[in-house]
């Protein structure tokens, strides 16, 4: 349909359907990436949660990784949560050996900084950039923003100072999971920058 602004969600691993589903209530058309094609075919990506390392993995395997890396470098908006933020991170701590990033974002991020999942929690953040209604954030062994570098903007962090949300251009990073708290603000930014960057 015209009009519609076209969206990728990686679909490798991780929670791809509520990502898909919440962007779907938004108005777009979403479309599940897995191959080069597909990704070509979009004009901005989500990568979700799940485990960076596989994520990794599979996009190598898959031939995804560098079309990614550069789709990134020409502007496609992309928004990543959890695993995804890991994957857009330019540095990554406590990495297993040999593992690789997308890269984009400015910042230095530790993975599973939250503990196990059991340890999950939800917490509510003022995110100034979507206006003065809290965020319901839920953390489930997600990464954390050791530091942010000069191309980045911090987003929102909690209340000990731990940044947990980051923005650079057309990029989104955060270390917790919107679509599972139903909160759409964030994919719409992204639907905004799409929008922008797409002329929809």
């Amino acid at each position: 349909m015209a009009g519609k602004p076209k969206v990728g969600v990686l679909a490798l691993q991780g929670d791809v359907r509520e990502h898909a589903a919440l962007l779907e209530t938004l108005g777009a058309d979403v479309v599940a990436v897995r191959r080069p094609d597909e990704l070509a075919s979009v004009s901005g990506l989500v990568i979700p949660g799940g485990e960076s390392t596989v994520i990794d993995k599979l996009s190598r395997a898959f031939g995804l990784a560098q079309p990614i890396r550069d789709a990134i470098s020409e502007g496609m908006p992309v928004l990543g949560t959890c695993a995804g933020l890991i994957m857009l991170a330019d540095s990554v701590l406590d990495a297993i050996d040999g593992q690789q990033t997308f890269g984009g974002l400015d910042v230095v991020v530790r993975r599973n900084a939250f503990g196990r999942q059991t340890e999950s929690f939800e917490a509510a953040l003022h995110v100034a950039a979507l206006g003065e209604e809290p965020v319901r954030a839920a953390f489930i062994r997600g990464p954390v923003v050791e530091s942010v570098g000069a191309a980045a903007t911090t987003l929102a962090a909690l209340d000990d100072g731990r940044v947990v949300a980051v923005e650079q251009g057309n990029l989104i990073g955060l270390s917790f999971h919107p679509e599972i708290s139903g909160e759409a603000r964030f994919h719409r930014r992204l639907l905004a920058a799409v929008e922008q960057t797409a002329g929809v």
